[in-house]
């Protein structure tokens, strides 16, 4: 698959397979937002994001993996998040991304508010395949 930007570097993947992992996501997205440029806010709307898609991952998807970088797209810094596992996978798609729904558990943002949060937001799931969610976060 080609992509509309490149990696700035390898992206870090880190397992997510209990609570103190998805600390190790908070913390990983936190430094390559800052690494990037990104605002204070833009900062906060991508970790949170972040955290939000790690809860899920470990919650509902039984575990699986994030890979965080950095990219470029014609000059511009940004931050990257790819979350997969291979749960159940999201039987309503529609649902899910429907505004103010949440299935519970997480920071009641749902994939509807992680969406809100970032520039660009990708969700591919099957049902008894899993899940994979991503997202970017430009700099301005």
């Amino acid at each position: 698959m080609t992509t509309p930007w490149t990696h700035d570097g390898e992206p870090q993947s880190l397992p997510i397979v209990a609570n103190d992992d998805v600390v190790r996501v908070r913390r990983l997205a936190r430094e390559l937002a800052q690494r990037c440029k990104l605002s204070l806010v833009d900062q906060t709307k991508f970790i949170t994001a972040a955290s939000e898609l790690a809860r899920n991952t470990l919650v509902y998807g039984g575990g699986g993996e994030a890979r965080i970088g950095l990219v470029r797209r014609n000059g511009r810094a940004g931050a990257l998040a790819v979350f997969e596992d291979s749960g159940p996978g999201i039987p309503d798609v529609d649902l899910a991304l429907t505004d103010g729904w949440t299935s519970g558990g997480g920071l009641g943002l749902g994939l509807s508010g992680a969406r809100r949060l970032v520039d660009e937001f990708s969700l591919d799931t099957e049902v008894g395949r899993g899940t994979t969610v991503s997202l970017i976060k430009w700099a301005r």
